[in-house]
C-alpha cells in the first residue's frame, strides 16, 4: 500500500499545530467508532485506528511526511557534522591547550562514544513515552553542551562537554529512523530511509573542510559555535514540524482520553499484552532490550558488526586523510578536508541506485498477495555496497604515493561513499521492516556497536600508519570489508528462517507495512 492510497476523500488532515500539542487526536469519528470489548475492567474496549484516521501518521499527506523526514534528517546531519568539524581545528586545539595529538583526538572519540551510550537510554524511552518528548529534551541538552564547548576552560572540560554533546545528540540517530518507520508504508519507506541515511553519513564528510577553513579564518571557537548554532536552528525546526508519530504511544494517549471522557475502560492491545505491568518494570525491560538484541539476536548482532566496520573506517579516515594529504602532500587543514568530498560524491551517486532498487521492490511486491516482500529483499543494496566499499579502500591504499596525482586517492572515496550509503540504507530499512514497533531498539543496538567502532578507530589510526606505512595501513580496512561481504548474502538467503526464532522479529514477519 502506498501513501496516496491512505488519503481517501473522508480522511481528515489535522492541522500541524493540533498534531503537535494533542497526542490523543480524538474527534467524533474516534468517539463513535465501535471498539471490540464491553468497556469494563475485565473486558475493556480495545482501541485501534479507525478508518481514514487523521491521527494515524501513516494517513498523513505525503508532503507532510517528507517535511518531517527532512527535518529529522537535518538533526542527524548536524550531530554527525559536529563529530568531524572538530577535526579541522585539532592542530589549533593542541596549541591552545598545550595537549598532544592523542589527547585532542579524544574529542572525536568521546563524542562518538556518546553515540554508543545515548541510544541505550533514548530508544527505550521513545518506545514508552514517544519520540517527540524524548527528542525535545535530549536534543535541547545537545544544543547546550555544543555551546559549552566554545568556552576556553581546559582540555578536560572540552572533552567532557564533547562526550555529553555526543550522548545527548545521539537521540535522532536512533529515533529519527523510528519516525520514518512510523510515517511510511513499506513500499515508500525505502526511498525515505535512503534519503535519510545520507544525513548521518554526509555530515562527517562536510565537517573537516568547513571546520578547517573556518578555523583558519576565525579560530576554533567559531567552529564549535557553528555546530551550536546549527543545532539550535535544527532543534527549533524539528519542534515545530515533527509531532508524535509512534503508534503505540498515540493509541495509549487516545485510550486514556476516551476512558476519562466516558468513564468506561479503554486499553490498547499492547497494554493488555503487558498485563498492567508497572511503568518502572516496562522501562527497565525497554532499557535492556537493545542490549538483549545485540546479545541474543544474530541478525541484529551481525548487521551491527557489518555497519560498525564501515562506520569505523569512515572515522579512521579522519586520521588517514591528514596523513596522506597534509603531512605527505603539504596541504592546509582546510584544503586537506576537501578530499572528503569524494566520499560525498559517492553518497549522492547512491541515491539513484536506491530509487532503482525501490522500483524493483514495488514491482515485485505487487506480484504477491499481501503486496509486501519479506524484509530480506531490502538487503540487495547492502550486497552491492559490501563489494564497492573494499574496492574503494584498496584503491585509496595503493594510490596514496606522492608520485600519483592527488585526484586518484580522492576519487577512491566515491566507491566507498557509494557502498556505505547503500549498506546503511539497506540495513536501516531491513531493521525497520523486520522489527516493527521494536525498530528503535534494533536501530539503537546497531548504533551502539558502530559508534564504539567509530570511537575506537581514530585512537589507533596514527600509530597504525606509523608502524605499517600508508599503503598497508590503508589496506587493513579493505581486508575488513572483504571479510564482511558474506553478511548480507547469508541473511538474504537464510534471514527468514533466523527471524522466525526471534521473539521480536517474528512478531512482525509479514507485517512490515
Amino acid at each position: 500500500m502506498s501513501d496516496d492510497d491512505t488519503l481517501g476523500p473522508s480522511s481528515k488532515q489535522w492541522p500541524i499545530h493540533a498534531l503537535l500539542i494533542d497526542q490523543a487526536r480524538v474527534d467524533d469519528s474516534v468517539r463513535s467508532s465501535g471498539y471490540p470489548g464491553a468497556g469494563t475492567t475485565e473486558d475493556p474496549f480495545i482501541v485501534d485506528w479507525v478508518v481514514n484516521d487523521g491521527g494515524n501518521p501513516l494517513n498523513w499527506a505525503k508532503s507532510r511526511k517528507w517535511a518531517m523526514t527532512m527535518s529529522s534528517a537535518l538533526t542527524c546531519f548536524v550531530v554527525a557534522f559536529g563529530s568531524s568539524a572538530y577535526t579541522g581545528v585539532m592542530t589549533e586545539l593542541m596549541i591552545n591547550f598545550k595537549a598532544d595529538n592523542l589527547m585532542i583526538t579524544g574529542g572525536v572519540s568521546l563524542y562518538v562514544l556518546g553515540f554508543a551510550l545515548g541510544p541505550l537510554l533514548w530508544a527505550p524511552l521513545s518506545e514508552i513515552y514517544g519520540r517527540q518528548y524524548v527528542f525535545i529534551g535530549s536534543y535541547l541538552a545537545f544544543v547546550v553542551f555544543c555551546a559549552a564547548t566554545t568556552a576556553d576552560y581546559n582540555v578536560a572540560s572540552l572533552l567532557v562537554f564533547r562526550f555529553f554533546a555526543g550522548a545527548f545528540g545521539s537521540g535522532p540517530l536512533t529515533n529519527a529512523g523510528g519516525v520514518i518507520s512510523d510515517l511510511f508504508y513499506a513500499d515508500d519507506r525505502s526511498i525515505a530511509i535512503g534519503v535519510f541515511s545520507l544525513a548521518p553519513a554526509m555530515g562527517p564528510t562536510f565537517g573537516p573542510f568547513i571546520g578547517g577553513y573556518l578555523g583558519t579564518k576565525a579560530g576554533w571557537r567559531w567552529v564549535m559555535g557553528l555546530v551550536a548554532i546549527l543545532a539550535g536552528v535544527s532543534w527549533i525546526i524539528n519542534v515545530i514540524v515533527v509531532p508524535e508519530t509512534y503508534a503505540p504511544v498515540l493509541l495509549k494517549r487516545r485510550s486514556e482520553k476516551l476512558s476519562k471522557e466516558t468513564g468506561k475502560v479503554y486499553k490498547t492491545a499492547i497494554d493488555i499484552q503487558n498485563g498492567g505491568l508497572a511503568p518502572t518494570k516496562v522501562l527497565i525491560t525497554s532499557l535492556l532490550r537493545p542490549c538483549e538484541l545485540l546479545v541474543v539476536d544474530p541478525i541484529v548482532l551481525f548487521l551491527a558488526i557489518y555497519t560498525a566496520v564501515v562506520y569505523g573506517v569512515l572515522y579512521m579516515l579522519f586520521g588517514a586523510y591528514p596523513v596522506v594529504f597534509q603531512l605527505e602532500r603539504g596541504w592546509s587543514p582546510g584544503k586537506g578536508g576537501l578530499p572528503f568530498l569524494g566520499i560525498a560524491v559517492g553518497m549522492f551517486a547512491a541515491v539513484p541506485s536506491v530509487l532503482v532498487i525501490n522500483k524493483w521492490y514495488v514491482k515485485e511486491a505487487a506480484k504477491t498477495q499481501s503486496g509486501l516482500l519479506e524484509p530480506e529483499a531490502r538487503l540487495i543494496g547492502g550486497i552491492i555496497g559490501g563489494i564497492t566499499v573494499p574496492i574503494g579502500m584498496f584503491w585509496f591504499a595503493w594510490t596514496t604515493y606522492e608520485s600519483i596525482h592527488w585526484i586518484c586517492p580522492v576519487a577512491a572515496g566515491i566507491p566507498f561513499g557509494f557502498g556505505m550509503t547503500l549498506i546503511f540504507q539497506s540495513v536501516f530499512a531491513y531493521l525497520a521492516d523486520a522489527y516493527g514497533i521494536y525498530s528503535a531498539s534494533a536501530l539503537a543496538a546497531n548504533t551502539v556497536l558502530r559508534s564504539l567502532f567509530g570511537a575506537g578507530f581514530p585512537m589507533f589510526t596514527k600509530k597504525m600508519y606509523e608502524n605499517l606505512g600508508t599503503q598497508w595501513a590503508s589496506s587493513v580496512p579493505g581486508f575488513l570489508g572483504v571479510a564482511c561481504i558474506p553478511v548480507p548474502v547469508v541473511l538474504y538467503i537464510y534471514g527468514q528462517k533466523i527471524r522466525q526464532k526471534s521473539k521480536y522479529a517474528s512478531q512482525t514477519v509479514g507485517k512490515s507495512g
